[in-house]
């Protein structure tokens, strides 16, 4: 017994100072690695949750935006109501009293309702887009002159947001009692429905929330973007190409490539000034057009562009360009033949990725004018538009309640743009990219 316990204490009374030094310097760096790696976990579950409470909040209040109700009313096409008698007329369609019918229809349908004001607040229920969709109605019937149909007909967005609440959300309704009362009895004969808004998917801006949708601000942005693109992305690859493998290498181009790093940091408002004082007072260009946003946008995304093709570039191995120069090629025709294809994966991931930052932007458009109040949508680039995060803004600080859900759906769709342009960028930089 003593004599196999006494080498081990032997060896504990021979082990140096150093050894136990070491030891515990191994022991903190154990402890510090644990730590660092609990607060990189702890990060990003921080980061998961914000983006959590993010995603739900967003979706907590925009998702009753994609559902509209509709009131069932019976109307009567009245000739002398509508001041028309021929339903193929364009011209007295045009000018036809299609209100009118709308406020006879809810007047029949609560018989009991005399008094001024009280009419007042009826007609309220029903959207002002409704007589739209009648005068479409006859234009497609023209037989139903004179006639009566049950149809149903967009409800305001106040008593949309009445029909949408529950039991416990009806109490800080914008609505009267009276108006409260008439819903309820609509909803319980069965005369209310809830249907797709699908016009929020293909219309343009309005005052009405009910109206209103977000299709002008698409094709606005996807206009800005396109134009953005065809300027950008020639421009920043050319550069690129020239920095990295024609520019000869002195203070100049140390003084280019600083200041192209510098831009890529600079606040986009500052972009949106520059537009302002060279494209709008100097050049004279038109505002609120998509080809002076891409202009701006342009000047924003080349360092960008230009800084994640000269990362592309720089990954091509030297060996290709030396097999290509000793085989007789020209400068140029190792770059555009060898050395442009095989960087092209990295190009255009950071392409894409600015572009969906251009996409986000609102604050340099804002400095230009594409903040105006466009109903139309653009059938051009030169056409006056808006862009999707732009149209956000507008609705955000509209005072209508309706359109705080109608901002958080439109929030949901450029939020899904943007992740299926990052998760692009992402597939095409695995799928192409080369590893050497």
């Amino acid at each position: 017994m003593n004599k196999s316990s006494h080498p081990a204490g032997e060896e504990a009374a021979t082990v140096s100072p150093t050894t136990v030094q070491v030891r515990k310097s191994l022991a903190r760096r154990y402890r510090a690695e644990k730590r660092f790696r609990f607060y990189g976990v702890l990060s990003i579950c921080i980061g998961l949750l914000a983006l959590l409470i993010l995603f739900t909040d967003i979706i907590g209040k925009g998702h009753s935006a994609f559902f509209e109700h509709y009131i069932k009313l019976e109307v009567t096409f009245d000739r002398d109501t509508l001041g028309v008698d021929n339903a193929s007329d364009k011209e007295q369609l045009d000018y036809a009293n299609f209100d009118g019918i709308v406020k006879q229809a809810l007047q029949a349908r609560f018989a009991n309702v005399q008094d001024r004001q009280q009419r007042r607040e009826l007609n309220e229920l029903v959207s002002v887009g409704s007589a739209y969709q009648l005068r479409d109605q006859l234009v497609e019937h023209p037989g139903w002159l004179g006639q009566s149909h049950s149809l149903w007909l967009l409800a305001d967005d106040d008593a949309d947001l009445f029909l949408k609440a529950g039991e416990r959300g009806r109490a800080d309704s914008r609505l009267t009692e009276q108006q409260q009362q008439w819903l309820a009895e609509l909803e319980r004969d069965g005369d209310t429905e809830r249907r797709f808004n699908a016009s929020f998917f293909t219309h343009g801006d309005s005052r009405e929330p009910e109206m209103a949708g977000i299709w002008g601000a698409v094709v606005g942005s996807f206009l800005t973007m396109l134009v953005t693109l065809c300027l950008s992305f020639p421009i920043g690859v050319a550069a690129a190409i020239y920095l990295e493998e024609f520019a000869p290498r002195n203070r100049f181009t140390d003084f280019i490539e600083v200041n192209i790093n510098n831009l890529a940091a600079v606040p986009s408002i500052i972009f949106g000034l520059l537009g302002l004082a060279i494209f709008l007072n100097v050049f004279g260009m038109p505002r609120s057009v998509p080809v002076l946003g891409a202009v701006v946008l342009t000047l924003m995304t080349l360092p960008t562009i230009i800084i994640s093709s000269r990362a592309a570039i720089k990954t091509v191995p030297p060996s290709i360009r030396e097999a290509a120069l000793g085989l007789g090629a020209s400068r140029m025709q190792v770059v555009l033949h060898h050395v442009l294809p095989l960087a092209m994966p990295g190009m255009l991931t950071g392409a894409i990725i600015g572009m969906a930052q251009a996409l986000g932007e609102t604050a340099p458009l804002l400095l230009i004018g594409m903040v105006a109040f466009i109903v139309d949508v653009p059938g051009g680039p030169l056409d006056p538009a808006t862009v999707l995060p732009v149209q956000i803004y507008l609705w955000a600080d509209s005072p209508e309640q309706a359109f705080v859900a109608m901002t958080s759906a439109a929030i949901m769709v450029l939020l899904a743009f943007l992740i299926t342009m990052n998760t692009l960028a992402v597939i095409l930089r695995k799928r192409l990219e080369r590893r050497w």
